[in-house]
């Protein structure tokens, strides 16, 4: 019995080790996904501009909201289970207001994205992208509230919050790689009209990373869940 509760503390430990090193490597392909993101639209792109008379500086500020503000930063406050070393109730605060600016960040995304149609004369939500993204976005929106509601006030029974924690963290997975599947539509749609090779090239490889930030998050919760639950 001794040498199943050590054998289990020590299987927990190794999981531990294990989530903790994949979350570092999301860290660091958050930042490369930064920094590609950065470069594209600052040198070949023309710059980031939300009052600009130019619709393409209007653009801009879309893929750089949606990567750095909702995309990356999702990912973060999932990991932040698995990577903030502090009490649980902490962790959650530390998870939910980081959640609360990604969704604020998201709406006004999709805000430049409708102004940049209207100064170039542009018609709304007819591509695949702009659909899959305002589906991820009014989710990710009802996850929040769901989450806000069933873990954060202090009136929900324990048993409830207990029974919900297994379907929050899935939707919230599903969500996430949703955002990413639009996202990655988003790049192959601005691909297609770039102006030479070596920008395709960049858009290409921002996309790659994107996705294995995505499969580095979901590879550290589940290895979380796996070990720990």
């Amino acid at each position: 019995m001794a040498g199943g509760i050590i054998g289990g503390g020590h299987h927990q430990h190794y999981g531990g080790v294990v989530a903790t090193r994949v979350a570092a490597v999301a860290h660091l392909l958050f930042l490369t996904t930064a920094v590609l993101m950065l470069v594209w639209l600052l040198r070949f792109r023309g710059g980031i501009n939300i009052q600009s008379d130019d619709p393409e500086q209007i653009f801009n500020v879309h893929p750089f909201v949606m990567c750095w503000g909702f995309i990356l930063l999702v990912g973060e406050a999932i990991l932040a289970y698995t990577t903030v070393p502090m009490d649980h109730r902490m962790q959650k605060l530390v998870h939910m207001l980081v959640h609360l600016v990604a969704l604020i960040l998201a709406i006004f995304g999709v805000y430049a994205a409708f102004k940049f149609h209207d100064a170039a004369v542009a018609p709304d939500l007819v591509s695949l992208h702009s659909w899959l993204g305002i589906l991820a976005v009014a989710l990710f929106g009802l996850q929040w509230l769901f989450g806000f509601f069933a873990f954060w006030l202090p009136g929900t029974h324990e048993r409830t919050r207990a029974a919900a924690a297994p379907a929050h963290v899935a939707g919230g997975l599903a969500i996430f790689m949703l955002a990413i599947c639009a996202a990655e539509t988003g790049l192959v749609q601005k691909s297609a009209a770039v102006a030479s090779a070596g920008e395709a090239k960049l858009v290409n490889v921002t996309g790659v990373f994107i996705l294995l930030y995505g499969v580095a998050v979901a590879t550290a919760v589940a290895l979380r869940k796996a070990f720990f639950f």
